[in-house]
């Protein structure tokens, strides 16, 4: 089960309420996404559960609440009432230091203040202490106690007042942060227009089941993948491939859910159901990305686990090495107070898994669909890409380009309407585009035999024919046609390179990635294509087997980071093997896509480029925001410990570096990515 969790704005408060939903016993197993403000657990009982989990929230973080079904997210109005009880806080805070007052009176307002501005902060670090988990609460709670400890009543208030005011500000961020993300699965359709008949009833999409038929009007969203059995349209599919320019369709083409109709109706028959759709499967995928974790975001989730013991444990040695240079206990305890204020590890804990799911929100907005950040990292260190050749660089649509007759009583036209009589009932591709370059009027054969690796055998008029392939060292695509063992022809024929393969190979080779490519076709075939599309390096007459033999012989290199592109059942194998496995277009094999570790949702070969730059750009933002953060803290740690800064210093770097790091990990989700044009 799935729910929303609102007020949640604090990384290892969603991992210390996650560790105690996990302890429930009517809990099998519970994961929070801090960046998508959303719950998943999985119980035998989820009514119960779900309520259990309702009461432990409200007890470890009491400004949180989960938002079940058909109640509505509240986030912005407890923004509102936190920054009114701040502005009240504040308001007291001023008056307690700027206004002469009697003691006991001063004492009053300053505790009310301190309250007012913190209540949140202390009440979830008692909690969380109780429970034993140490948080960046904590840190705050114990240099508010302590300024006002050793007399720093005003910086004592003006801690908690920045805090709390930073914490708003990032609340307010990582907001609009998840509403941005969110917009990236908004093209999930919300209804559909079952046709019962001439009766129109507006259902669920999870409703629909294949051989439903569905009307769709401009402006709509089609839910489910089918064809069309009826009209003509213009249909956008930006959300699906990235692709701007509106396509146009007809009766029999297929159409993916997920379009939008633009101009015309269409009546479609689902040949999937709603469940199996692209649309669902994209949204599953950008949903679920976040599962799979990269090596970078394991280890700062980790270290966050452990970081605030360790950072009490450090201010406690800070203050005792001071204390026994300046001989000042309060001077040493406003210094290891500092290294408390300025150590609160939001920044590390906020900008990473917000950069990455950025940089995935942002590939998937260009019908790259990267499946956890972990390949989004394996894609940055790509050196070497393989390419299958045929339907990835080629459109695997063949086409006769010459006929060489054998017997000077025939023409050309005569072979190909010969060879098209038998390869009229083949389903091999070569056999598919012999029949579609005949013009002239097909007739019935007999004896019609199909042996598979060599052709097809008919009878016509008394004659017993084959076409296919019988003889040896053949160089090409060539088919040749006999007629009672006499060779009457042959037919050339050649697969169409994609016209993206040579700017895809391009711009990889512009990032220093070495291009191959691996190919079942026969040596001339093959360097002939890698000439025109500029590989780098050829291997033809490849078996599935021996693609694969040759990704693991490459892996054993371990310089080498390998991607390989494919869109073939057969394909399966390497790209499960490869570093980073892509599969072209979301009409590819089912199997394939699964195998696959990146799904491009076009039959394009630039967009492997274009992962590749995204991820490089993501990656760097990470490493950005950590070395910022680090930087930062570092330098006010070192400033605070020899006296040169204060508390409200410490409290001000923190803040800023924490919105810096957030507003830096949204450029991730607007990268627009630039690639050279082919003259």
């Amino acid at each position: 089960m799935k729910v929303k969790i609102q007020g949640l704005d604090c990384p290892n408060c969603a991992k210390a309420l996650e560790n105690h939903i996990n302890k429930l016993d009517s809990v099998k197993k519970a994961e929070i996404n801090f960046v998508k403000s959303s719950l998943v657990f999985e119980s035998d009982n989820e009514s119960k559960a779900l309520q259990e989990i309702i009461e432990v929230t409200k007890k470890i973080e009491p400004q949180a609440s989960i938002v079940t079904p058909g109640k509505k997210n509240k986030e912005s109005q407890r923004i509102i009432i936190d920054f009114c009880l701040l502005l009240l806080g504040i308001a007291l805070g001023a008056i307690v230091i700027f206004v002469k007052m009697p003691t006991w009176l001063y004492w009053t307002l300053f505790v009310i203040s301190a309250l007012i501005m913190g209540y949140r902060t202390y009440y979830k670090a008692l909690r969380l202490l109780l429970k034993g988990t140490i948080n960046e609460n904590l840190l705050v709670t114990i240099s508010v106690i302590g300024a006002t400890a050793v007399g720093e009543h005003f910086e004592g208030l003006m801690v908690i007042a920045l805090y709390s005011i930073g914490k708003i500000l990032e609340s307010i961020a990582v907001n609009k942060s998840r509403k941005s993300i969110e917009k990236l699965t908004s093209f999930k359709p919300e209804y559909a227009i079952l046709l019962d008949g001439e009766e129109e009833k507006r259902v669920e999409p999870s409703q629909l089941k294949i051989g439903d038929v569905v009307l769709v009007r401009p402006g709509e969203r089609l839910a489910v993948d089918g064809i069309i059995v009826d009209g003509k349209a213009s249909i956008d599919k930006q959300s699906l491939t990235g692709e701007s320019l509106p396509e146009s369709v007809k009766e029999g083409d297929e159409i993916l859910s997920g379009s939008i109709i633009l101009d015309g109706v269409l009546k479609v028959r689902a040949t999937k159901a709603y469940q199996e759709s692209t649309v669902n499967k994209i949204v599953e995928l950008i949903e679920h990305a976040s599962d799979k974790k990269s090596k970078t975001e394991t280890v700062i989730s980790k270290l966050t686990k452990w970081y605030t013991l360790g950072v009490i444990i450090l201010a406690v040695l800070v203050w005792g090495i001071v204390w026994a240079i300046t001989k000042n206990i309060n001077t040493a305890v406003y210094r290891g107070l500092i290294f408390l204020v300025v150590s609160c590890p939001c920044a590390f804990a906020i900008s990473v898994p917000l950069s990455y799911f950025a940089g995935i929100g942002n590939a998937s907005r260009k019908g790259i669909l990267i499946k956890g950040s972990n390949y989004l990292d394996a894609c940055a260190k790509l050196n070497l890409i393989a390419f299958d050749k045929t339907g990835t660089l080629t459109t695997g649509e063949f086409e006769v380009v010459d006929i060489e007759v054998c017997k000077e009583t025939l023409t050309k036209e005569d072979v190909l309407f010969l060879a098209s009589l038998g390869e009229q009932y083949s389903l091999h591709p070569l056999a598919s585009a012999i029949v579609k370059g005949n013009k002239r009027q097909l007739e019935k054969v007999k004896n019609v035999k199909e042996v598979a690796g060599e052709g097809v055998y008919f009878d016509y008029k008394k004659d017993s024919y084959f076409v296919g392939r019988k003889s040896e060292n053949l160089q090409g695509t060539v088919v040749e046609l006999f007629k009672n063992q006499e060779k009457l022809g042959q037919l050339i024929l050649k697969d169409k390179v994609k016209d993206t393969a040579v700017s895809a190979c391009s711009n990889l080779k512009a990032m220093n990635i070495k291009t191959d490519m691996l190919s079942g076709d026969s040596e001339k075939v093959a360097y002939e294509v890698a000439s025109q599309i500029g590989i780098d390096e050829v291997h033809a007459k490849m078996l599935p087997e021996a693609k694969f033999e040759y990704i693991k012989g490459l892996k054993e290199n371990k310089a080498n980071h390998v991607g390989f592109v494919g869109d073939g059942m057969n394909d399966a194998p390497s790209l499960t093997l490869a570093d980073v496995g892509f599969c072209m277009g979301l009409k590819g094999n089912a199997i394939s896509m699964e195998a696959s570790d990146v799904v491009l949702a076009t039959d394009n070969p630039e967009k492997v480029a274009d992962a590749i730059k995204l991820s490089k750009y993501t990656r760097k933002i990470v490493w950005q925001n950590i070395g910022l953060s680090a930087i930062v803290k570092l330098t006010f740690l070192i400033l605070g410990a020899i006296g040169i800064t204060g508390m409200l210093s410490a409290v001000i770097a923190d803040v800023g570096v924490t919105l810096i790091v957030i507003l830096n990990s949204l450029r991730a989700l607007g990268y627009k990515i630039k690639n050279k044009k082919q003259a």
